[in-house]
């Protein structure tokens, strides 16, 4: 408001026709117009927030946020141990809403075209998914995973992935946000999803 005032003023007096003028002399106080720099207030605020020590416990709380959220991140939701194993087939294709093309410009596939990723790329690991939570299906994974030939991925939907990381000195995934289970269409875990031609195959095992 105190900066548009003054552009305010320019512009009526720009528009007024031209008058003599006389000295009147001072008919009230005058101020200058003046407003705080903002960058002066933030750091004075950090200045007080540092003494007080504020500013050192907020710096603590933000890194035990993020230290919490990679250690222990939220349980995927919707899912159940499972009761009633089951399989079934799914079919990764799907129709494309734009062109892909290569970086020099090369069309590969057009918008429309229904594509198929196992026609171009196979899926080399079985994906292992399980709750961290649960022994029977942390014990149930890592059995699977020793004995598969082609390897596997570990995929945990709920738990603590760095520390069965250091426990088992490989890699553990994380179902962040449950995309993966939501796409696959898993209700149950722990499941196992593996390529049988062109489709994929889910088995949801029980413990």
């Amino acid at each position: 408001m105190s900066t548009l005032l003054p552009l305010l003023a320019l512009l009526l007096f720009g528009w007024m026709p031209s008058v003599r003028g006389d000295e009147l002399g001072v008919v009230g106080p005058t101020w200058e117009i003046s407003e705080p720099d903002l960058l002066e207030v933030i750091e004075s605020r950090l200045k007080r927030m540092q003494q007080t020590g504020e500013l050192a416990r907020k710096q603590r709380e933000h890194r035990d946020r993020v230290v919490a959220s990679v250690e222990k991140p939220r349980p995927v939701a919707g899912l159940e141990t499972t009761v009633t194993p089951r399989h079934f087939f799914l079919d990764p294709s799907w129709v494309l809403d734009r062109d892909i093309r290569t970086a020099d410009g090369a069309l590969l596939f057009a918008r429309g075209q229904r594509v198929n990723p196992l026609d171009h790329v196979a899926l080399r690991e079985r994906l292992v998914l399980f709750d961290g939570r649960d022994r029977r299906q942390v014990a149930l994974a890592r059995q699977m995973l020793q004995r598969s030939a082609g390897g596997g991925k570990a995929i945990l939907v709920a738990g603590e992935p760095l520390r069965l990381m250091r426990s088992w000195k490989r890699r553990v995934f994380y179902d962040q946000g449950g995309s993966l289970t939501r796409r696959l269409g898993i209700r149950q875990v722990p499941a196992v999803v593996s390529q049988d031609g062109q489709r994929l195959r889910v088995d949801e095992i029980r413990p």
